[in-house]
């Protein structure tokens, strides 16, 4: 079992998640994070810190967001890790508000 990072992060990339995670298992690109299942310990401490709700255990992925899953797993095997939190992108406060989160 994994986390997986689904659409919710896309045009935001808040990186408050990896400033939690003990394993540095979150990578990126310019638009969003994704989570190495291989890396990934399951400790679910990263659900919590998304401000957009974008991270879910792999079991419990909406149905329309399943694609996640294994794009996560062959995106984060090309990508570099993202283990400091960082500025989130320009677009990040009006997608959350999109999304519905405040």
């Amino acid at each position: 079992m994994t986390f997986v990072v689904t659409s919710n992060c896309q045009r935001c990339r808040f990186t408050d998640c990896v400033a939690v995670c003990p394993v540095e298992c979150f990578h990126g690109d310019k638009e969003m994070l994704y989570i190495d299942p291989d890396e990934c310990i399951d400790c679910g401490a990263c659900v919590p810190e998304c401000p957009v709700e974008a991270i879910y255990d792999e079991t419990e992925v909406p149905p329309e967001q399943i694609e996640w899953i294994e794009i996560n797993a062959a995106r984060a095997s090309e990508l570099p890790v993202v283990a400091e939190t960082e500025t989130p992108l320009p677009t990040a406060e009006e997608r959350r508000k999109q999304l519905g989160f405040g």
